[in-house]
């Protein structure tokens, strides 16, 4: 009885082993099929994954093998561990940043440990062809946005509007889409049009097709902060 009983109990303890360590123990995959990353939009030229880790879980080893745009929407201390090395210390990256990084010249294998209290949100945005499309974005020079970055695949801008500012007039000429990191009321008009309201919100994604020309007013209470990116 003895016997049994111990075994009972290495059996119920087995069973609420973390889910989370199951996944860390497994096989890398690519990164559209690791746990906390779902595909939430794809066509041709990207696939968009939103990864939103709880906290005290891992994503589990997978290869990140194609060009990609991050946004950090929401924060967390958390860690990124490169297959066969050590773990690097925690560490909290700021909301709001956004970063690109050249994976299809050198894939990596890693898994992302959230270690925090609180959730880490990133949109992922991953480009589908290792080549530019050959298109060619035009500049935003003009108050309001920021230029991130602008490279051989995409040029990057950020937007922020307080209640009742408006961002001149701008003409996109190339495929992109536009993050929202926060959210608010807006109204957008186009020549010739009326302005259409919309609300945002925190991690929403919109696919912008090019050859469109946009004014943007914040009609809202809120601070309105947004990333738009234009692809090569």
């Amino acid at each position: 009885m003895r016997y049994l009983l111990e075994a009972s109990i290495i059996v119920c303890g087995l069973a609420f082993v973390p889910a989370a360590m199951a996944q860390d123990e497994a096989p890398p995959v690519p990164v559209d099929k690791v746990a906390y990353h779902v595909p939430v939009f794809r066509n041709d030229y990207v696939t968009l994954l939103r990864v939103n880790i709880p906290p005290k879980r891992s994503a589990g080893y997978h290869i990140h093998a194609n060009d990609q745009i991050s946004v950090l929407v929401e924060e967390a201390d958390q860690y990124a561990q490169l297959l066969g090395e050590q773990a690097t210390p925690p560490r909290r990256t700021p909301r709001g940043s956004v970063s690109f990084t050249a994976y299809s010249k050198k894939a990596i294998t890693h898994r992302v440990n959230n270690v925090g209290a609180t959730a880490f949100h990133n949109i992922v945005i991953a480009l589908n062809s290792p080549q530019p499309k050959d298109f060619t974005p035009a500049a935003r020079e003009v108050a309001g946005y920021t230029q991130l970055f602008d490279n051989e695949r995409a040029r990057g801008w950020r937007l922020v509007l307080e209640p009742g500012q408006s961002a001149p007039t701008i003409s996109q000429t190339a495929p992109g889409l536009r993050v929202i990191i926060d959210g608010g009321e807006i109204a957008e008009s186009a020549p010739g049009e009326g302005e259409r309201g919309m609300m945002l919100r925190l991690g929403d994604f919109y696919w912008q097709e090019g050859g469109a020309t946009r004014t943007v007013r914040n009609i809202g209470t809120t601070r309105v902060e947004l990333v738009e990116f234009e692809f090569k």
